[in-house]
């Protein structure tokens, strides 16, 4: 019988340097003694890798001040506030934002450029990304470094070649938009690309409303639609990697005309769009006409708070549909979809009850997005950051 080779002393340290970040990454600033019982390390051990850490520039050490405890105080570990920092890009059809995000999460710099009503071509949005970095780079701290760029698309993305297959709202079909910004951008940063659904749930599963739950469903709700599905503590892919595009789900063949060039999308009864029609409003590429929506729901308008109601029905049809499929544990909402929950969350959950097969009240739980609007934004921070998780000294200092 042939042996596996005996893992080399080189590989365990950077094993144990990944899972040390990882964890300050996950959970922020902690203890030695905290991160020696969590990861089951000798205290030299985890003295040595954090002091590794430190030399790379990507954490901090630091002794805590006051308390009434006697001894030694454990000395903090946390992620270095000029250190590494990842550039992460969420393209909407109305907007291109970026940002540099901090290990641990922190948002330190954000730059928000609204688009033209017509979508952008692919080469337009990178020159938008290339000149946000230059303002981002002023706005972080001196001497912090960026490891790389994750960017957020509303469509099918094939993440090993950076192609966006299709993205509807976009009108992108076969962009080569990985090699495109990868071109235009200075330094060699490496780029990554992933759909805003799936990001999204990696935000919320790391650090957010689905952190306790290993099955949960992320639904985005923007002029499209798309979910994002981690089954057993895995993001749900599938065969070509196009998994969680419920939005474009026909469930009237004579329904609406969706952009995708069907009729009867789920997107064209619980989108954005759905939701002006319903309330009687135009798109408006100079203002915020859902944003008005909600707010006069919010004070009282019959209609505007009809039209909420009506959506929070299609949409507890779309999630039972889903739950019927998944049986997942919880259902968090993004985007519009969770201010209709804030709005409609009875009507919501109603129809949910109603359409699921079964007939429990714990069939599932739900409820919105623990970072709003930038849930995708983070996750694309995630994917920038994904190198230098998995070996710490690839992302040290110069």
């Amino acid at each position: 019988m042939t042996r596996a080779p005996a893992a080399r002393p080189d590989a365990i340290r950077r094993h144990n340097l990944s899972l040390l970040l990882r964890e300050v990454h996950r959970h922020g600033e902690l203890t030695r003694a905290q991160l020696t019982q969590r990861l089951r390390l000798s205290r030299s051990t985890i003295g040595a890798l954090v002091a590794e850490l430190a030399d790379a520039g990507l954490l901090e050490e630091r002794v805590p001040t006051g308390g009434e405890r006697a001894g030694r105080p454990s000395h903090l570990v946390g992620p270095r506030p000029n250190g590494p920092y990842a550039i992460a890009v969420d393209i909407d059809i109305t907007h291109v934002t970026t940002a540099a995000v901090g290990i641990g999460g922190t948002l330190l710099a954000r730059h928000l450029v609204h688009t033209d009503p017509a979508p952008s071509p692919p080469k337009a949005v990178a020159r938008q990304v290339i000149s946000a970095l230059h303002a981002l780079s002023g706005q972080v701290p001196a001497g912090s470094w960026p490891v790389g760029i994750g960017v957020s698309v509303p469509g099918t993305v094939t993440r090993a070649t950076g192609m966006v297959e299709f993205a509807p709202n976009l009108d992108w079909r076969h962009e080569r938009f990985g090699e495109i910004l990868s071109a235009a951008v200075p330094d060699g940063l490496p780029v990554s690309i992933g759909n805003d659904a799936n990001l999204a749930v990696l935000a919320e599963h790391l650090r957010g409303n689905a952190r306790d739950t290993d099955d949960v469903i992320y639904l985005i709700g923007r002029v499209g639609v798309g979910a994002g599905i981690v089954v057993n503590g895995t993001l749900l892919g599938g065969h070509d990697g196009y998994a969680g595009e419920v939005g474009h789900n026909v469930v009237d063949p004579a329904g609406p005309l969706c952009h995708c060039g069907k009729r009867g999308c789920v997107e064209t009864y619980i989108g954005d769009n759905a939701l002006l029609e319903l309330a009687g409003r135009r798109p408006d590429p100079n203002g915020s006409p859902v944003d008005a929506v909600f707010a006069d729901a919010a004070d009282g308008d019959q209609v505007a708070l009809k039209a909420v109601r009506d959506v929070a029905d299609a949409l507890g049809r779309a999630i039972a549909s889903l739950v019927n499929v998944l049986n997942p544990q919880r259902v968090v909402l993004g985007g519009s979809l969770a201010h209709v929950y804030d709005l409609a969350a009875a009507d919501l959950t109603q129809s949910v009850q109603h359409h699921v097969f079964t007939s429990s009240p714990k069939t599932v739980e739900l409820c919105p997005s623990a970072f709003g609007e930038d849930a995708s934004l983070r996750g694309a921070a995630e994917l920038a950051f994904a190198s230098v998780l998995g070996d710490p000294l690839l992302g040290r200092q110069g």
